[in-house]
Parts: C-alpha cells; sequence; structure tokens
C-alpha cells in the first residue's frame, strides 16, 4: 500500500535547525498552502490548544532507527523507537499540541511546537477535552530528565 499527503501549510519560524532543547520561546506561524481556502481556519480562534501533525522532511533516511539510547546518553536505557519522540523514525512524522495564541486569515500564530523553519504541515485538528487521557499519564524517570530544558 502506498499513501500520498500533501501539505495543507508550513511552518514559519526563526529555528533552522533540529536542535533538540530550548523550544518555549519559538513562536512559530503556520500559514496555509494555496490550495486550501481560508474558510479552512474558520473558528479555529475558539480553541486554544491544537494538534499540529508534520512531516519531519529535513530526517536523513539513512539515519532512521528502530532502537537506541534517547539522545545517545549511556544514562538511559535501550529503548525502541515507538517508546520515544526521536525525529529519525520510520515514517519521520512528528506530533506536538500547542498553544494558539493568534488567528489572522490563512496563518495561525502558535507556541510550543518543536518544528523547524520550512516544516511541511499534514493536519490540523483542535484539542478536545474529551481526546484527552482519563487516567493518569505514565513516564519513566529518564523522560523528565531528558525534557528538562525542552520548552525553555
Amino acid at each position: 500500500m502506498e499513501i500520498k499527503l500533501q501539505p495543507i501549510a508550513t511552518v514559519k519560524n526563526s529555528r533552522t535547525e533540529p536542535v533538540d532543547d530550548f523550544w518555549e520561546t519559538i513562536i512559530a506561524e503556520i500559514e496555509l498552502a494555496d490550495h486550501i481556502p481560508t474558510e479552512a481556519f474558520n473558528n479555529i480562534s475558539d480553541f486554544s490548544h491544537l494538534e499540529i501533525i508534520y512531516y519531519l522532511d529535513k530526517v536523513d533516511l539513512g539515519a532512521i532507527v528502530f532502537s537506541g539510547r534517547p539522545r545517545g546518553n549511556p544514562d538511559y536505557p535501550l529503548t525502541g523507537i515507538f517508546a520515544q519522540r526521536k525525529k529519525d523514525r520510520p515514517n519521520t512524522i512528528g506530533l506536538c499540541t500547542v498553544e494558539l495564541l493568534e488567528h489572522n486569515g490563512r496563518t495561525i500564530k502558535v507556541k510550543y511546537i518543536d518544528a523547524i523553519d520550512g516544516t511541511p504541515v499534514l493536519d490540523i485538528k483542535p484539542v478536545f477535552k474529551e481526546f484527552q487521557p482519563k487516567t493518569t499519564i505514565q513516564q519513566p524517570a529518564w523522560v523528565a530528565d531528558l525534557m528538562k530544558h525542552y520548552w525553555k
């Protein structure tokens, strides 16, 4: 089976390299692609948060991994790719829950996205409380250590 996707928007921001930390100060604009009508953003301002699904188009496909130590840190366990959020994944798809700051015509401004300038956006969905976890989120201790500077 072959799956073909076309970007519906593009990320625009000041980050040009996929650096692992310090994303909180990055404010991004997401601008609709020419083939998407402006009305696709109708009433988006009614939501405080959105899920952005994007294509990590700068990943070296020869660098795809299926397991490893997160960020190569020997203090972290050997972990399968589906138990971490590494960019070097089989389908190079990224996902972030962002805070919607502003909507203006064909553009939205968001915070808390870890996509670099020019990243193609595959889809945008509003965050519904009803889709959020109903139980306590559980994660290993190494994740908090790995993420301690990510959103600074």
